[in-house]
């Protein structure tokens, strides 16, 4: 991660010292900025400063490009953050790929079931290892990881968002959007106490939101490139739309997964927000 003033000094400090430190690891490059692994927050906003950043995506002065630029760091990938809202109209093309799908395959789309988190927390698992495997960046997530954010996703995961896939009652892939908290974190100033609490509850449980992002999803290898993604999206959007939503991020995806890319756009969406990783060969 990278917090600096506007002096290139200052960063060159920084990226040098990070890097001696890596190298003396046994590291051969140093890049970010990343939170750990691409399972968590990273990358460095460099277009689409004139908007907040959605629940779990990062932002930064738009000076930051600049003392990476300048201090030796080139770029590795790109990340794609895409934007749609309630005036969208669905493509007619994509609805008939979408029935051609349920169709063709057998297929059926159905919310988790939150009685039972535990158990679809197994399957959203093993269907994430699978479908992210040959991902660029892409690590694992543990049996404790993925606890803990069955923990947390309790809390704050709209079932109608959640959703998973299955062919012949056997899993496929799964999609999880959640509601973008960002909105109500916003309010309190970091500040949860005395009165950030209720702050709070109120944007929660009075005033709610009104855009989600979808955070994810996963597609297991053998059914991939098959239009469950364009299932999953359109939804998605119905259920979205039917809980008051009035706009989502879809984010993010790799710059060179072209499908994907290419899919989204073809349902409306507009390319909104472009996130940075960097390297330095050590």
């Amino acid at each position: 991660m990278f917090e600096c003033i506007n002096d290139k000094a200052v960063a060159q400090e920084l990226f040098t010292a990070a890097a001696g430190y890596l190298k003396n690891k046994g590291m051969k490059i140093m890049r970010g900025p990343m939170n750990f692994s691409t399972n968590e927050t990273c990358g460095l906003l460099v277009e689409g400063f004139d908007s907040p950043p959605m629940f779990m995506m990062t932002y930064n002065p738009s000076y930051y490009m600049r003392l990476f630029d300048d201090t030796g760091l080139i770029k590795s990938k790109d990340l794609f953050a895409w934007y749609v809202d309630d005036t969208l109209v669905i493509p007619n093309k994509m609805i008939r790929v979408a029935e051609r799908v349920k169709s063709h395959l057998r297929i059926t789309v159905r919310r988790a079931n939150m009685k039972h988190l535990d158990t679809e927390i197994k399957i959203i698992q093993e269907v994430y290892n699978k479908a992210w495997s040959n991902n660029w960046g892409f690590v694992p997530m543990t049996d404790e990881e993925f606890e803990y954010m069955a923990k947390d996703m309790k809390k704050i995961v709209d079932p109608s968002l959640l959703l998973i896939a299955e062919v012949q009652s056997k899993p496929a892939g799964f999609s999880l959007a959640l509601p973008n908290f960002n909105m109500a974190l916003k309010h309190i100033n970091g500040r949860l106490f005395p009165f950030g609490i209720f702050k709070l509850l109120w944007h929660i449980y009075i005033k709610k939101f009104n855009n989600v992002r979808v955070i994810t999803m996963g597609i297991i290898p053998e059914y991939q490139k098959r239009g469950i993604d364009v299932l999953f999206y359109l939804e998605t959007i119905k259920n979205g739309m039917a809980r008051g939503y009035k706009a989502a991020e879809l984010s993010w995806i790799l710059e060179n997964n072209v499908l994907m890319n290419r899919t989204i756009e073809s349902l409306g969406a507009r390319l909104y927000k472009k996130y940075r990783l960097y390297d330095k060969a050590l």
